[in-house]
């Protein structure tokens, strides 16, 4: 069993001003996805200049809070914000879903690209493979604060978290990190770097989230509120398992449109 390593979840206090942690990974996500975003569009190819960037990456924070706070609006806790509606906008007590901010993103990309003139998916193969920096760094500032901590567990990895009880529990917030964190920002930088058919970057994006998910979940701890679902499947696995599936659609849809490859590494 390894002893977690207890942080304060304030990275920085200045008088009555508190910058936590986790607050602060959402800042160098943004702030990272929007560097590596421009270096990408110097390719003519993509054509999004660093103007057009700037802005797609604030309307993708607004999507991100907005249907992130939503999605956990109606996915994980609906009874208690229909009677307490106005706890819904108490986004500091937390309480956010990635899918629910997926969705945000996805539609605040698909009216910015259609402002724009821009074709959805390629613009989409442009944009997530700077994702999973976002994800990894929120599963950091998860385990941090010793949130969304694993299921009981006796491997010698295993941690006593604070508010999980005595017993030692799987960092599942870590496998995540790797996981949708590490191995996902590798798996769509290696595989956007080779002309791919319009949409497929996209696609495996949707399929590799969906599976590193729905895989975690048996190790991650159910909502507390919402318990098991269907069986032995969580809230998070039942999101997750179309989101995958969806994503192979689209990767073969792609392939077999387009056949030879429409994209190309910036």
């Amino acid at each position: 069993m390894l002893v977690y390593p207890e942080i304060d979840p304030v990275a920085i206090q200045i008088g009555p001003l508190a910058v936590h942690w986790y607050g602060l990974m959402y800042v160098l996500a943004f702030l990272a996805a929007w560097l590596l975003l421009i270096w990408r569009g110097r390719s003519p190819y993509w054509d999004w200049s660093k103007d057009e960037i700037s802005d797609f990456v604030f309307y993708a924070a607004l999507g991100v809070v907005l249907g992130g706070r939503l999605g956990y609006v109606l996915f994980y806790n609906l009874p208690y914000y229909l009677a307490h509606p106005l706890e819904i906008f108490a986004v500091w007590q937390g309480g956010m879903s990635f899918h629910g901010g997926m969705l945000g993103v996805i539609v605040a990309g698909y009216l910015y690209t259609r402002k724009l003139g821009k074709s959805f998916l390629h613009s989409a193969d442009f944009i997530v493979p700077v994702v999973p920096i976002g994800l990894g760094l929120g599963r950091l500032g998860n385990f941090i604060n010793g949130e969304l901590y694993g299921r009981v567990s006796s491997a010698p990895w295993a941690m006593v978290f604070p508010g999980g009880g005595p017993w030692p529990r799987h960092p599942s917030q870590l496998y995540e990190l790797l996981l949708e964190g590490v191995l996902l920002f590798l798996l769509l930088w290696l595989y956007s770097a080779r002309p791919r058919p319009r949409g497929a970057v996209f696609g495996l994006f949707l399929a590799g989230y969906g599976t590193f998910r729905f895989l975690v979940e048996f190790t991650r701890e159910p909502d507390v509120q919402l318990g098991f679902i269907v069986g032995d499947f969580t809230m998070g696995q039942l999101l997750s398992l179309p989101m995958a599936i969806l994503g192979l659609a689209i990767m073969a849809w792609a392939y077999k449109k387009h056949g030879a490859a429409q994209s190309r590494p910036a």
